[in-house]
């Protein structure tokens, strides 16, 4: 897998993570869980230089 490829899939991870946080109560023990893979996924779209500003759409 490239590196362009691995960006991609972690962008569209990071997407679809998001809609299941927006659905879900936010004391929930399975936002919780997505919390964590959620900022995960924004450290390292981050460390790649991908601006969040327009896919982020938690604001926690």
């Amino acid at each position: 897998m490239t590196e362009k490829e691995m960006l991609q899939r972690n962008i569209e991870e990071f997407v679809q993570l998001q809609t299941y946080m927006l659905l879900c109560e936010k004391d929930s023990e399975v936002y919780k869980v997505m919390k964590i893979r959620y900022n995960a996924l924004k450290v390292i779209l981050t460390s790649c230089g991908i601006n969040l500003t327009e896919l982020d759409r938690i604001k926690e």
